[in-house]
């Protein structure tokens, strides 16, 4: 599969770069994507919810009435959680969300992940770039000389480059990350995958393997 580089400013370069079929033109597997996603929303929980039980609240022990002759349920603490101001019953603890997925399935869903993009032509191999500076507008310019402006994009650089990401941090619909940084979760919620040309050889040398 043979994609148009282009430059900062949306032009077409005159080259052409190669993408592997075996990273961006498999057979998507779509329950491995549902699990790298799933799996990357889990870790994102931070698990420290947690509820009084009624060994927890602060209360008299003794038996708030005798057990028999009252006509009602027999009750024996006040921290019960049937009464106003008691423990909770079966309330949330403090836990990890997260699970294990095998590699192989979480490389099997980037593949899957990158081959959908490919084939609603969402994916776009800019040539590499680089600013002298911080600063948005000139983030912005690439933008709309892309016409992603308005879109869900998503930045994939081969090295880490401090000025592109700073220019980026303020935009909402824009992320810039490495290559090695890929994952399924970001794929799938971006409308349009960037890719410079330094970040081809190390997505498909780390998903080839």
């Amino acid at each position: 599969m043979k994609v148009a580089v282009l430059d900062i400013n949306g032009k077409d370069t005159g080259r052409k770069v190669e993408l592997s079929k075996e990273v961006y033109a498999i057979e998507p597997n779509n329950h491995a994507v549902y699990l790298d996603v799933k799996q990357y929303l889990a870790n994102q929980r931070q698990g420290t919810h947690k509820a009084k039980e009624r060994a927890e609240i602060t209360g008299s022990t003794r038996k708030i009435k005798k057990q028999k002759g009252t006509g009602t349920a027999r009750a024996g603490s006040i921290k019960s959680g049937i009464f106003k101001g008691g423990g909770r019953m079966f309330g949330p603890r403090p836990r990890n969300y997260g699970f294990k997925l095998n590699k192989n399935v979480k490389r099997l869903a980037r593949k899957s992940a990158l081959s959908i993009k490919a084939n609603d032509k969402s994916i776009v191999v800019l040539e590499d770039f680089n600013f002298d500076a911080p600063k948005t507008k000139n983030f912005t310019n690439i933008l709309k000389a892309l016409e992603v402006e308005n879109k869900k994009s998503l930045f994939v650089l081969g090295t880490s480059n401090n000025n592109v990401y700073l220019s980026s941090r303020n935009l909402k619909s824009s992320e810039v990350i490495n290559n090695s940084e890929l994952n399924t979760y970001k794929i799938m919620n971006a409308n349009k995958v960037i890719l410079t040309e330094s970040a081809l050889e190390g997505i498909e040398s780390n998903l080839s393997k």
